[in-house]
């Protein structure tokens, strides 16, 4: 299913897309949703399976409190209304990697409806209206060997009965960019209330997007396709892009759009259909007869939302407010919680000016850690740590550019600021006598230069200061540098 993914603009402006997300999270708990199984990923295969997740005859399933604990935090933080009653339902189809030939799932009474999630994109605000969360155990697993020859499937049961929560969102996406800014926000907040590590690679959030483009001012929803199993925020976002541009090329020549369940390709940037796209009633839902009503109270549900730590926008907002971070700086800052705790324990350092500290962590600190994978729970540079280097830049004790210098051999060595600075003899060339020295000594040098700036030529000066930055081997105090070069090529004692 190709296409030239080149499409004419004004084309494109004739039609609207219309996007719904559906993202499976697997819940962080120990077991399994119906029994004591564990969940750990990379387990030798079919080696966490039992006669419950197995489907034996005569077995029964039993409820993860934990799991429900988790879909009643997102819901709450997603402003969705919990239900007290929900029910779980038998899903059924025939895959070989789902041993029961039904998923335990839930269908017209989920555990929580009709929340929201505010997202940035286009520079815009937008609010994605979430239809429901709900419960079910996740299936098996297919492999397909790639050595020649070989053309066998193999099946790993060790995921059948992992926990999950699916979040279907509203069609209320009108682009990819949109989706991909909804997914991370999503992600993010998983995260932050711990109900989901987000790990796409091991398959713990993955991304269904149901697509369908309408004549642009006009409500009717067209056909809508499935694009199935999306397992990177990058996926999703080429996937719909191809989707979109496919179903307006069809309808722009009198074709249809057919409902289908398709496969996104990311080695040929195409799809391929997988199957006819399934109703509800393919999958004839019932009430699964081994399992009574859930009921939760709603003291528990006010117990859940007093537990609720502080979501990501709000601490955004605090971090802008409480520490006059920018926008941008503090949407870096509040990218995971453990980053924000990191920050404001730095932050709260006695002589710790709190902006330059988001300016050194965003930019410096996060910066090497990137360039190493690491993530800022595995930072070789402790909170005390960077606070010694803060305070430092603070007091003019290490100017930028040692300071830079210093961070990078913390990362490198994880020695401490203060055996760094003495092991290379870095204090800070401060007291006057000694840099005046230096700028008289260079203007002495420079009577070219000089009669260029005083010329008129301001954008010189610099050389001045790197001149001085260079005969004192970066170790002057740049600002009092500053200082006395403007005064001495003022003409100034």
């Amino acid at each position: 299913m190709t296409t030239d993914t080149t499409l004419d603009p004004a084309m494109r402006a004739r039609w609207e897309p219309v996007i719904g997300l559906e993202v499976h999270a697997q819940l962080r708990t120990e077991t399994k949703l119906f029994c004591g199984c564990p969940t750990k990923f990379g387990a030798p295969p079919n080696t966490q399976v039992c006669p419950v997740c197995l489907g034996h005859p005569g077995v029964l399933p039993v409820l993860n409190r934990r799991a429900v604990e988790l879909a009643v935090r997102m819901g709450l933080a997603t402003g969705c209304v919990v239900r007290e009653d929900s029910i779980f339902a038998r899903k059924n189809y025939f895959y070989p990697d789902l041993p029961k030939n039904y998923q335990i799932s839930q269908y017209d009474r989920p555990i929580c409806e009709g929340g929201a999630l505010t997202i940035e994109a286009g520079g815009r605000t937008h609010g994605i209206g979430i239809t429901r969360i709900h419960l079910e155990e996740d299936a098996g697993k297919s492999k397909h060997p790639e050595q020649a020859g070989d053309h066998s499937t193999r099946i790993d049961l060790n995921r059948c009965g992992t926990p999950l929560i699916e979040i279907v969102s509203e069609p209320d996406l009108r682009s990819a960019a949109q989706a991909h800014a909804y997914l991370t926000a999503l992600k993010q907040l998983l995260q932050y209330l711990e109900v989901c590590d987000g790990n796409m690679e091991e398959g713990s959030l993955r991304c269904d997007a149901n697509v369908s483009v309408r004549r642009a001012g006009t409500t009717p929803f067209g056909t809508r396709t499935e694009l199935k199993n999306l397992n990177s925020f990058r996926f999703v976002e080429r996937a719909i892009d191809f989707e979109i541009e496919r179903q307006i090329r069809r309808l722009e020549a009198g074709g249809a759009v057919v409902q289908q369940t398709l496969l996104w390709n990311p080695s040929l940037g195409e799809t391929r259909v997988l199957r006819s796209k399934e109703d509800a009633h393919d999958y004839r839902y019932f009430p699964d007869p081994d399992l009574p009503p859930l009921r939760v109270s709603s003291e528990w549900i006010d117990r859940v939302r007093g537990e609720l730590s502080e979501l990501p926008a709000a601490k955004r907002a605090r971090f802008e407010r409480d520490y006059a971070l920018s926008f941008l700086d503090a949407g870096v800052l509040t990218q995971t919680r453990a980053l924000a705790d990191y920050y404001e324990a730095v932050a709260a350092g006695e002589g710790v000016d709190a902006k330059s500290a988001a300016n050194w962590i965003a930019s410096e600190l996060l910066g090497q850690l990137n360039k190493r994978g690491l993530a800022i729970d595995e930072s070789p540079v402790s909170v005390g740590e960077m606070q010694s280097l803060m305070q430092r830049l603070g007091e003019r004790k290490l100017n930028g550019k040692l300071g830079k210098m210093a961070l990078e051999e913390m990362i490198e060595s994880g020695a401490t600021i203060e055996t760094i600075v003495a092991r290379h003899g870095w204090e800070i060339v401060a007291d006057d006598a000694s840099l005046q020295a230096m700028v008289d000594q260079v203007i002495a040098a420079s009577p070219t230069q000089v009669a260029e700036y005083r010329a008129g030529k301001e954008s010189i000066y610099r050389y001045f200061v790197g001149q001085v930055m260079k005969l004192s081997k970066g170790q002057a105090d740049a600002v009092r540098v500053d200082e006395l070069i403007a005064r001495a090529l003022r003409g100034e004692p």
